[in-house]
This record gives C-alpha cells, structure tokens and sequence, in this order.
C-alpha cells in the first residue's frame, strides 16, 4: 500500500500513556497538559483540534504499531485520497 496516510489524535480519549510518543517521536509528542499530538513535518506541535499531519512512508509502522497499542484508542490514521480510516477505532 503506498497511498498517501494522514494521522490525528482525539486529544478527549487520550490517556496521556504516550505509547505513541514512544513508537514514533518524529510524528507524536506529548504536550505540558499530558496529552498527544500530532507534529507537522516542520516538528511543531499542532494543537487545533482533529489537527492531521502526512504519516512518512519509513514510519507506517511506528504510527499503525502507535495506533494498535494506544489504550485510549484515539489515533486514527486514514487515505488522503478518500479520508477512509485504515487504522484506529473507526477502520472497517
């Protein structure tokens, strides 16, 4: 699969765990009130709600494995192309 993935994080399920943080700390950063976000390709945080960010083809399997093992279930990674989730609470 080589289609354009975006993530973002649903900051009112996040547990503040920072597993993603762990996987993948190029794409996820915990904030000073404890929760995720996402980070641009610039590395600044990006605090607006449902705020995405292009998910790098080297770290797919950082964000999926972040997406997987995230207790609060927040991370939804979805196509550009059509906005279908592909990994996260809301993927068929």
């Amino acid at each position: 699969m080589n289609e354009a993935l975006e993530v973002w994080i649903d900051q009112g399920l996040c547990t503040g765990d920072g597993i993603c943080a762990q996987y993948a700390p190029e794409v996820f950063e915990l904030d000073i009130d404890g929760l995720a976000y996402v980070k641009s390709a610039e590395d600044e945080l990006l605090q607006e709600p449902g705020a995405t960010t292009p998910v790098p083809l080297p770290l797919l399997t950082d964000v999926i494995d972040s997406a997987k093992e995230c207790p609060g279930d927040c991370i939804h990674v979805r196509r550009v192309s059509d906005g279908v989730e592909v990994y996260g609470p809301d993927a068929g």
